[in-house]
């Protein structure tokens, strides 16, 4: 079971040790403020109430016994950037540091951090794939020029196969999954539709309104086949 620190329990800082927890990893959760730590604390593996600028703080909680640990400390930028630096000295695994600015995006690049989380930039992309692209139902950057994307079926591509319409021949795209509606009998007998995914699926399966497929390739690919 991975270990993992978030340091700074912010909207995003608690949404994420809530997730982490949620797919079994043990969080220790952190952050300077008291009521902060308190609202959290029945729901993660550890909580504590501390300076993250403190060495001996952190090495006192085990922080350096993490798998990975994400600093997220939203307020004051330069404990954001100190803290990191702290981790990378006691010599943690992996560190994401969110990222709250240009300058502070050098600064991390500067230092070597695993990962820099710039929320801003990753949700303008999304935001501006989903409007560009009218059959773009969720986007996942996963890089400047590559996403996964899932998209709707176009109209004109209901009725034939994924191997009729070859996207990885035609627009270079790699079709990781297909996301559909199936019917389902539940607890009270009463039949309903539920979402399936099919990782690898069909290449003879017909095509069906409603169909979405999950997608990997480039922006330009991605835009290519969505628009035709």
């Amino acid at each position: 079971m991975r270990q993992i620190g978030v340091i700074g329990l912010g909207k995003f800082g608690t949404t994420l040790a809530h997730e982490l927890t949620q797919r079994g990893a043990q969080v220790l959760a952190l952050d300077r403020k008291g009521e902060t730590v308190e609202a959290i604390k029945d729901e993660v593996t550890h909580a504590a109430q501390l300076d993250a600028t403190d060495p001996d703080a952190l090495k006192a909680v085990g922080i350096q016994n993490m798998d990975a640990v994400v600093v997220c400390i939203g307020e004051e930028i330069e404990d954001n950037l100190l803290t990191a630096i702290l981790l990378k000295k006691l010599g943690l695994r992996r560190i994401w540091v969110r990222s709250h600015g240009p300058l502070q995006t050098e600064i991390l690049k500067a230092i070597e951090v695993d990962e820099i989380i710039n929320l801003e930039e990753e949700m303008g992309r999304i935001v501006a794939a989903g409007l560009v692209s009218v059959n773009v139902v969720r986007h996942v950057p996963l890089g400047k020029n590559h996403s996964l994307a899932e998209i709707e079926v176009p109209k004109h591509l209901i009725g034939k196969s994924l191997r009729e319409i070859d996207p990885r021949g035609k627009f270079h795209l790699n079709v990781v999954a297909l996301r559909r509606k199936v019917p389902n009998i539940n607890d009270l007998g009463e039949r309903e539709m539920e979402d399936s995914i099919e990782v690898v699926p069909d290449p003879d399966l017909p095509m069906e309104e409603g169909f979405r497929l999950v997608v990997v390739g480039t922006n330009a690919d991605i835009e290519r086949f969505s628009k035709q």
